[in-house]
């Protein structure tokens, strides 16, 4: 099963960052272990982020929970996590500079996804482009963040 149908299917957040550390590990020959994901009420500017040094991800339920509403299908969004999920990896391994990391999201989903993938589209234009809503969606800042369980779990060592 190619990539894209492996993406398609995947049902976890789990499943999609495996897809997403093994893409960037054959591209660039580099990879971690260890992240932790969580789910936070950010500002909608903000589709993610991680703090350099740590081990987090904080993904924006707000713009999660648009995507899953509006979405037509389970490979639309999971086409959205990939490229969040994949965009603050290439962080958590030292890109800092954000232009150059959009651009090697887009290159990386260009190249195991292809042009035409919604990934790839996804890694291209703004978020904006495919969901206008989130130009009117309230901007969140509850403090309110959850952590995602069972992620990154092939990276966890096993003790008996």
């Amino acid at each position: 099963m190619n990539l894209a149908e492996r993406l398609s299917k995947a049902n976890s957040f789990d499943e999609v960052f495996e897809l997403v550390k093994r893409s960037v590990e054959i591209s660039i020959g580099r990879h971690r272990a260890g992240l932790t994901l969580i789910l936070g009420d950010l500002p909608n500017f903000i589709g993610a982020y991680h703090i350099l040094g740590s081990n987090l991800i904080v993904l924006n339920k707000n713009l999660l929970n648009l995507v899953k509403r509006k979405a037509k299908s389970k490979e639309e969004i999971n086409s959205y996590i990939f490229t969040i999920l994949m965009h603050e990896y290439l962080h958590s391994l030292g890109y800092t500079n954000e232009e150059g990391v959009r651009s090697l999201v887009y290159n990386i989903c260009n190249e195991y996804l292809g042009k035409d993938h919604l990934a790839t589209k996804i890694a291209k234009d703004p978020l904006s482009i495919l969901y206008p809503e989130i130009l009117n969606l309230p901007s969140g800042l509850s403090g309110d963040f959850e952590v995602v369980k069972d992620f990154d779990k092939d990276s966890m060592s096993y003790i008996g």
